[in-house]
């Protein structure tokens, strides 16, 4: 029998125990539905929480008041709560459907942490397990996304996955118990829906146990991917350095392409991006950049690939992350220069207009010290090898509208010592 199913892999994944107090999401679907009945059948503690999300019209409300009904003949306490699910996305420019999740899934936890629920159960099933895996491969995905939707989560559980939708149905149907129906669930209007709806039935004209099969190859695959993500996580620690990933280290790798993969994909590249990138980096072209939809930012340099979040570098854009201490003392004979690249020694009487620092931008230009003829800061840059993170985080000190020391790196020569010089300003870093 289903529950006796169910019972058995609650206990195998450890998904709960009867000290639990469990927080039951209720949609008032066949799913939820059951899964609210077997686990008050199974002993648990069980209060529900349900969402309206408006989105459906008197259908919502529907679902709202069979849901009250039936924890009041349960004897449950429910929860409920209504969204402006349309004015949320539109609000944080994302679907309707990744919306609706936000505002549940936080509400869930809010819920959950507010009245000391232990875990939350979700019903989704084998079926849902199937479908994600589909919609992961269509989309494309790493071998994370072919292993379904996980039992547990944190506080989330899903004591639902070892069975179908259609025994969840039977079972029902075998205790009498009513249950609604989304409309939606039966529209070709999302891409899930299109799996359940044609794909799946298209591939069970080719293999009748195509859906059980999928499950078992998903359930193969998590050992398999236990031993994948710890090579991955290996490989991680070997290409990272403190400014961003080594090119050389990447290639040296057993599987570059793979690697790459897993680092960029959770931070929303897609899989035609990682390519480019992947082929960026065999193709040595150095300066391109890619961004991803979630705001991140990969920039290929000479030797390495920079990856952070866009505006990151931006921030501090205005503000120093560092000190210039200004100190002017007397020229004599005997005066002593440090070679230290941190010290700069200007001609005091030469800097006739305010000091100021900032961040160098395109079309800079200083004449280098011991040189005389001007020369641009980006080719100046250039010339010393620094990376793109590094001309970006270059400041210069100005006089005016002259720069007079790219910091930390070279002085102006226009306002050095001389033997005329009577007073010497002196600038450390630190």
């Amino acid at each position: 029998m289903i529950k006796h199913r169910i019972a058995q892999y609650i206990e195998k994944e450890q998904l709960l125990t009867l000290q639990d107090k469990v927080l039951v999401t209720l949609s008032g679907g066949a799913d939820s539905v059951a899964l609210l009945r077997i686990l008050l059948s199974l002993g648990y503690t069980c209060e529900a929480a349900h969402c309206n999300f408006h989105l459906r019209g008197e259908e919502s409300n529907r679902d709202e008041n069979f849901v009250e009904q039936l924890c009041h003949k349960l004897n449950v306490t429910l929860h409920v709560n209504s969204f402006e699910t349309q004015a949320y996305a539109c609000d944080h420019k994302i679907s309707i459907e990744m919306a609706a999740r936000e505002l549940r899934y936080n509400w869930f936890g809010a819920l959950a942490k507010e009245h000391d629920h232990t875990a939350i159960a979700v019903a989704h099933h084998q079926d849902d397990s199937v479908e994600t895996m589909l919609l992961n491969l269509i989309r494309g995905t790493g071998i994370n996304g072919l292993l379904g939707i996980h039992p547990k989560n944190g506080m989330i559980v899903r004591p639902l996955l070892c069975v179908t939708r259609d025994e969840i149905i039977d079972y029902l149907q075998h205790i009498g118990q009513e249950y609604v129906t989304d409309s939606t669930n039966l529209e070709d209007e999302y891409t899930r829906n299109k799996i359940r709806l044609k794909l799946i039935p298209m591939m069970q004209e080719i293999n009748p146990s195509v859906k059980e099969k999928l499950f078992q190859t998903g359930s193969h695959l998590n050992e398999v991917a236990t031993v994948y993500q710890y090579t991955i996580e290996e490989g991680k620690t070997r290409v990272r350095t403190e400014e961003g990933v080594s090119i050389q280290a990447l290639l040296s790798e057993p599987s570059p392409s793979a690697l790459l993969f897993e680092m960029l994909l959770p931070l929303g590249f897609n899989s035609p991006q990682i390519e480019d990138i992947m082929q960026s980096v065999i193709a040595g072209q150095s300066g391109k950049q890619f961004v991803s939809n979630q705001g991140w930012r990969v920039i290929r340099d000479r030797e390495l690939l920079l990856i952070y979040k866009v505006g990151e570098k931006e921030e501090n854009n205005t503000t120093p992350p560092f000190q210039l201490i200004y100190e002017e003392v007397e020229y004599t004979p005997n005066f002593s220069i440090n070679k230290d690249k941190n010290i700069a020694y200007f001609d005091a009487d030469k800097l006739k207009e305010k000091l100021t620092i900032r961040k160098w931008k395109q079309g800079d230009t200083f004449v280098p010290f011991g040189m005389t003829g001007k020369k641009l800061v980006s080719d100046f840059l250039t010339d010393r090898k620094f990376s793109l993170l590094q001309k970006e985080n270059q400041w210069v000190l100005c006089c005016g509208e002259k720069i007079i020391w790219i910091i930390g790196e070279r002085t102006d020569n226009r306002f050095r010592i001389e033997n005329s010089t009577r007073r010497v300003m002196i600038v450390k870093l630190q």
